[in-house]
């Protein structure tokens, strides 16, 4: 074991540089403790490293913690968003304000072991992989949760046609160049997962072990895991579109299938019309149709004027800490400040 250690060191020690993102809600109790174990982990792991706490609009005491952690580890930068965006957009903003050559994202519940990171860092050696997963060995969801999220997997893989979508997690790592294929990610509904697969094909996957929740219980319940796959759905595919096509052309066929049975009674002498509930269920069926064509149409125009509209992907209100790099500012995408733009404190430190 100790051998497997050294090796582990030796390959990924000072060759790369990692930064570290956490997108944060409701999680002022475990971050203190996160932290902690990153730091001696990413020391090990790399002579440059940062860890970015993105606070996403948490009604606790969240921020002040990450800010608080920010001011007394130099390696640790705190960023406030203006409100709750959600996990995908905090992690874009988080993405774009990181300084090294690998990304590694992973959940402030202390679920992904940080542990568990030189096993996605040596899966990223070489140029074999530009993103790597961490799939756990064992379901730490409940029944419903997983299966929630395994129907989002399955809504990326088949109408997405994202092959590796059944081994996403939200413990992965990759290089930063990867950001550029979605610089101009804009709107209120961003997935970092479709994004990434726009970057790249080369996407791995290494067996990793998950710790349950010490405190409190999951953001992410079925419902909302249901509607997260709807937005994948309708924001980065037209496959709704063609399902209300094929649906017009089945309701289409039924009904001249019903048509020429009329007609072939009619025919024979059977003049006997259908009943009022024959003719009620087809009248409803075909309404049933047309409404739900109409109403996939109007989620793809509401989505058109909503990002008509210039709302942002995020805003960053304020932060706290300086990158060890010291890079530039990167442009939060249309609609977001360069830096801490209108309504945003200055860094301070």
């Amino acid at each position: 074991m100790k051998q497997d250690c050294s090796r582990r060191r030796e390959i990924t020690g000072g060759s790369m540089s990692v930064s570290v993102i956490i997108p944060c809600y409701r999680s002022a109790r475990t971050l203190p403790a996160l932290v902690d174990r990153l730091m001696p982990v990413l020391h090990g792991l790399a002579v440059r490293h940062e860890v970015i706490l993105v606070v996403d609009g948490s009604p606790d005491d969240t921020w002040e913690t990450a800010a608080e952690l920010a001011r007394r580890v130099d390696a640790v930068r705190a960023i406030r968003l203006s409100r709750n965006y959600g996990q995908h957009n905090a992690l874009v903003a988080g993405i774009r304000e990181a300084a090294f050559e690998v990304v590694v994202t992973m959940d402030d519940d202390l679920q992904h072991p940080p542990e568990q990171i030189p096993l996605l860092l040596a899966a990223l050696e070489g140029d074999r992989l530009d993103l790597v997963y961490g799939v756990p060995h064992d379901e730490e969801h409940g029944f419903l949760r997983s299966l929630a999220s395994r129907s989002v997997k399955a809504a990326m893989s088949g109408a997405l046609g994202i092959r590796t979508a059944r081994t996403i997690s939200a413990f992965r790592a990759f290089r930063t160049h990867m950001r550029d294929g979605f610089e101009n990610l804009s709107g209120p509904h961003a997935s970092i997962d479709v994004a990434l697969s726009w970057a790249t094909t080369q996407v791995g996957s290494v067996g990793v072990h998950m710790n349950e929740r010490d405190h409190g219980r999951s953001n992410y319940t079925p419902r909302l895991l249901v509607g997260h796959a709807m937005n994948m759905l309708l924001g980065y595919s037209t496959a709704p579109l063609r399902a209300a096509s094929y649906l017009g052309f089945l309701v289409g066929v039924i009904g001249l299938l019903l048509g020429g049975a009329v007609l072939w009674r009619f025919a024979t002498g059977d003049t006997t019309v259908a009943g009022f509930t024959t003719i009620a269920s087809m009248v409803a069926l075909f309404s049933s149709a047309q409404l739900v064509s109409i109403g996939v149409l109007g989620e793809y125009i509401g989505r058109i004027h909503g990002n008509g509209m210039g709302r942002p992907t995020y805003v960053v209100r304020e932060r706290v800490g300086s990158s060890a790099a010291d890079p530039p500012r990167r442009p939060g995408g249309p609609g977001v400040p360069a830096r801490a733009g209108a309504g945003s404190g200055p860094d301070e430190r």
